[in-house]
């Protein structure tokens, strides 16, 4: 089976390498333009690119694929690479840009997706984070026929995976990268035999998992211990749930909550050592235990208490989602 790839982070491009090990041929991938990144803000290729270059596999790059749309030359000169690969089939993980019809149409078996949450629940751009921050138990991997609506198009494989109760985006991305991998390569060797079978998605409980702003990572102290560590887990490795202390920013990469009346202010540091810093909210109390300065490393509570002096009654508040070094 020949097939186009679109995607562009890391977590497609260990969908591609597992399609390519599988032996699929892949003449073609559609991933994102370069972007800067770093300090020196250098163009970079997407992790997806990176990996096509390195198997020979010819990359196109359009910043849009609308042919009525602000760039127009590049949906054509798409439109012309994708005709010519004469694939049956494209394969979409995290691409990044809207799909028009026309590009549905091309392929003779349509396009698959490879969506990390268990449709209809968390359509939308980043299912992992919302997953995590509403405290969801489980989660998975759909394997979707895509249409013209965001998320909507038929189920043709799902498998569950639990959320363990100290997984981060990080940790729980990189397990529903390697789960997506193995489901699309059995979704084609199904697909071969003429064995899918579609599903359309529950019209209830439907949710969508918009787009994660850097602003949500400031910690507000007010609300629940249990609602802020699940914030901390979903927003690592990004944004990174962000606090102050008399100005002075600093994240928050690991936390858990105690279910213990504090009697004090929301944000009130009420101990600080070794152990955790205990902090008062607005029901509970929030142990911080993995921390960093603007311009820092990420330390354990411990080694950044030497530091960075807390005492109890020092009061934390919100901070910019910005910090240098992150």
């Amino acid at each position: 089976m020949k097939l186009i790839f679109a995607g562009t982070p890391e977590f497609a491009s260990v969908a591609l390498a597992r399609l390519l090990a599988a032996g699929f041929q892949v003449p073609l991938v559609l991933t994102q333009p370069d972007r800067p990144a770093g300090r020196g803000m250098k163009l970079q290729a997407s992790p997806v690119k990176q990996l096509a270059l390195e198997h020979h596999i010819a990359v196109a790059q359009p910043r849009s694929l609308r042919l009525d749309g602000k760039y127009p030359e590049d949906a054509a000169a798409a439109r012309e690479a994708i005709e010519a690969a004469q694939a049956d089939v494209m394969v979409v993980a995290a691409y990044g840009l809207i799909l028009p019809q026309w590009v549905l149409d091309v392929p003779r078996l349509g396009c698959l997706n490879i969506h990390a949450s268990l449709l209809p629940r968390w359509r939308g751009a980043a299912p992992i984070h919302r997953a995590i921050e509403s405290g969801d138990t489980e989660t998975g991997v759909t394997i979707m026929q895509m249409d013209a609506g965001l998320d909507t198009g038929d189920m043709l494989l799902v498998e569950r995976l639990p959320i363990r109760s100290m997984d981060t985006t990080g940790s729980l991305h990189d397990r529903l990268a390697v789960l997506g991998g193995r489901l699309i390569v059995e979704a084609l060797e199904i697909a071969a035999c003429g064995g899918l079978t579609a599903q359309k998605q529950p019209a209830v409980g439907v949710t969508y998992a918009h787009k994660i702003e850097k602003a949500e990572a400031a910690i507000d102290w007010a609300a629940p211990a249990e609602t802020l560590a699940r914030r901390v887990r979903a927003f690592n490795p990004f944004p990174g749930a962000a606090t102050a202390l008399a100005g002075e920013a600093m994240k928050v990469w690991a936390a858990h909550a105690e279910d213990a009346a504090s009697g004090r202010a929301p944000g009130e540091v009420l101990a600080a050592d070794a152990d955790g810093i205990r902090v008062a909210t607005g029901a509970g109390v929030l142990v911080l235990t993995e921390l960093q300065r603007a311009g820092g490393k990420r330390l354990a509570v411990g080694d950044f208490l030497r530091g960075f002096a807390l005492a109890p009654g020092q009061v934390l508040a919100a901070a910019p989602s910005r910090m240098e070094g992150r």
